[in-house]
């Protein structure tokens, strides 16, 4: 286990107060010392005793009033947090301006957590504008069955991060007591179980027990009664779902039951399994297997990846439907959209989580992106953006020039793969002369598709992404040149803001893809770029997102307040008046996608967040596709259970 972190002054007064520069800490004081009676106190801190040693009730008493002076010291000049200039002046106003957005996110996650609890507590779907709810695998409203812990489980990493602990220890309790996986006889997605479940509390457990000081509680607290409470219920959960592994080839049927650990088929696509959803589980059964040092989790995970890399199909693209009875893919619809995505994700992730020990899923990653470049690259007609498109008939059939909003985690996740999660600057000096065109070239495709993905947000009246985008583009389509040492990617034009800007006629939305689902893609991008790139553009463009967020999904109560935020129906149809949407209007979806509180509010609030800190440093941290963190961990020195137990095979010549 990596040691313990250890916060700093301004840190563990912002884990207690709020960041001075948010102008809240009046409000954060009385929160601590007036707490709701029913809850914990959300921003007590909690020293790094070691185990068996934490000190008791009084001992926090006095933490808190040392830490009431301190921050009295501090707003009367009398004493300076590090980095500061001179007494009074506080943070820079460019630090300040960050935190109080990255503070915005924060309310907006309370108040869209908040409205759950007082509305849905326990259940698995919530609809915010009827105020109703229901469970996974229920085949209506009200049906009787039991939760999964849909919200509650994917949310909780993210109000660990935010430091929510009273909601934090609420959540905690209800997993502790009414999170039982035994009692699931419904047929639930083995993938989204995994990414969104199984993820959630392995991040949970990671986070809780390797930094302490995030939203502390004493239950999971070393050595303490509850301290492997996540870590049991995801061993509990992750030994039902090998279940669904159970066939020919190994490749997992799309359902699993629970309470039998029966895998079960797809009931469309002649049972065939979705690529994507098949080869994203990998991270979750490789951090399993390393905690509870149980070989299965890790060798099922593996033996996926060898059936579905065992065709070689050309230049590293799948088509998205593969059958786990004979390992044969279906069709030939190639596309880094749905059903195909996080096929590609996972591939460079799963060598970074094992040290970038595994040098076949690299291969796999290079191979895939140089064929993305080759196959699936094209520009739009005015403006030259960057546009991966799909071949929906194979690699020798047209193009077709459509974006899934989905596609947009592609640009963070090709910048993670050229420096592994160091800043542009520091894989430069790492690599020295091994930085070369092939990496100029990468971040150039990745800074171009970042554009691609803003302009969905920026080319509608609502300032929100459709959840298909289609492209004007040549006939035939301009493709990437990988034989000419001379040839040069297009640049896009500026995406400026005026209403008949030439790039906007580059945007095609058709009227079935409108919707908006509050979907994290191009935040999680955003992120990425940022941390990666540090160009300041990137956090603009996600705080103007974020406010289209507020404006235009936001619900209201009759006293015009903000009590949720919705999936939407129309990003073309902007609001008017009051800028308020009324409950129970056409534009309204009446659902709160679990992903907004797992992955797009945890997203944004990391891109305004300047502390970069153990647990949020890409080069230790790997995060799977519902935005749950896992460790990195070095498989060299680790016996022969932890390496990789296949090989690629020669692709055959025809």
């Amino acid at each position: 286990m990596s040691k313990q972190y250890r916060p700093s002054l301004p840190t563990i007064v912002s884990s207690y107060y709020g960041n001075p520069a948010d102008g809240s800490i009046k409000e954060k004081l009385g929160d601590y010392l007036h707490p709701d009676s029913n809850n914990l106190p959300m921003y007590k801190d909690k020293p790094n005793y070691p185990s068996g040693k934490r000190k008791g009730s009084n001992g926090n008493m006095v933490g808190a009033v040392v830490m009431l002076l301190v921050v009295m010291l501090w707003l009367t000049g009398i004493i300076r947090m590090p980095g500061q200039a001179s007494a009074g002046t506080g943070w820079s106003s460019e630090t300040k301006r960050w935190a109080s957005r990255r503070e915005a996110v924060r309310q907006a996650f309370i108040t869209s957590w908040d409205h759950y609890t007082e509305h849905a507590w326990g259940m698995d779907e919530f609809h915010p504008v009827s105020q109703t709810s229901k469970n996974m695998g229920c085949a209506r409203q009200h049906d009787s069955c039991p939760p999964m812990g849909w919200i509650i489980v994917d949310a909780l990493d993210t109000a660990m991060m935010m430091n929510l602990t009273s909601r934090v220890a609420k959540a905690r309790e209800w997993i502790s007591t009414s999170l039982d996986f035994s009692s699931v006889d419904s047929e639930m997605s083995t993938f989204e179980t995994t990414i969104r479940v199984l993820g959630g509390l392995l991040s949970a457990h990671y986070l809780s027990t390797t930094f302490p000081s995030l939203a502390p509680i004493p239950d999971d607290d070393v050595g303490a009664k509850g301290e492997d409470l996540y870590i049991e219920k995801a061993v509990d959960l992750a030994d039902r779902l090998l279940g669904a592994f159970d066939t020919e080839t190994g490749i997992p049927l799309s359902s699993c039951i629970l309470n039998t650990s029966t895998g079960v088929g797809s009931r469309g696509d002649s049972g065939s399994a979705s690529t994507a959803e098949a080869t994203t589980l990998q991270l979750e059964y490789k951090y399993v297997a390393k905690l509870t040092g149980e070989p299965i989790y890790w060798e099922r995970a593996e033996r996926v990846m060898e059936a579905v890399d065992a065709p070689r199909h050309e230049a590293g693209l799948v088509p998205i439907f593969i059958d786990p009875k004979t390992g044969g893919f279906k069709g030939e619809n190639i596309r880094v959209g749905s059903r195909g995505d996080s096929y590609y994700e996972y591939l460079i992730k799963q060598y970074l989580q094992t040290g970038a020990r595994e040098s076949v899923y690299l291969d796999m990653w290079e191979e895939s992106l140089e064929g993305m470049k080759k196959h699936l690259i094209t520009w739009s007609t005015h403006s030259n953006l960057t546009v991966l498109a799909e071949r929906q008939s194979g690699l020798k059939d047209a193009l077709t020039g459509k974006m899934d909003h989905l596609v947009c985690f592609l640009p963070g996740t090709i910048a993670l793969g050229v420096t592994h999660g160091k800043t542009v600057a520091q894989a430069k000096a790492a690599m020295g002369s091994a930085w070369g065109k092939k990496q100029d070239e990468d971040m150039l495709l990745a800074e171009e598709l970042m554009n691609t993905c803003y302009g969905m947000y920026l080319v509608t009246p609502t300032g929100l992404a459709p959840e298909i985008t289609y492209f004007d583009t040549d006939t035939p389509p301009r493709q990437w040149d990988l034989e000419d040492p001379n040839w040069a990617m297009p640049r896009s034009a500026p995406l400026d803001s005026k209403h008949a800007a030439v790039w906007r006629d580059d945007y095609e939305i058709h009227s079935n893809d409108v919707h908006n689902l509050q979907r994290p893609e191009t935040i999680e991008s955003l992120f990425y770029m940022w941390r990666i790139t540090q160009n300041p553009k990137y956090r603009e463009w996600g705080w103007q997102i974020f406010q289209s967020f507020l404006k235009h999904t936001a619900i209201y109560n009759e006293q015009g307040k903000v009590v949720g935020y919705t999936s939407i129906t129309d990003i073309n149809r902007p609001h008017t008046g009051n800028n308020k949407i009324i409950a129970g209007t056409t534009v309204q979806r009446d659902n709160m996608e679990g992903f907004w509180l797992a992955e797009t509010l945890k997203y944004f609030y990391l891109l305004f967040e300047d502390r970069v800190s153990d647990w949020n440093d890409l080069e230790k941290v790997v995060i799977n596709t519902e935005a749950h963190f896992l460790p990195r961990f070095d498989i060299g020195s680790e016996g022969k259970v932890w390496k990789t137990g296949w090989a690629r095979k020669e692709r055959e010549v025809k």
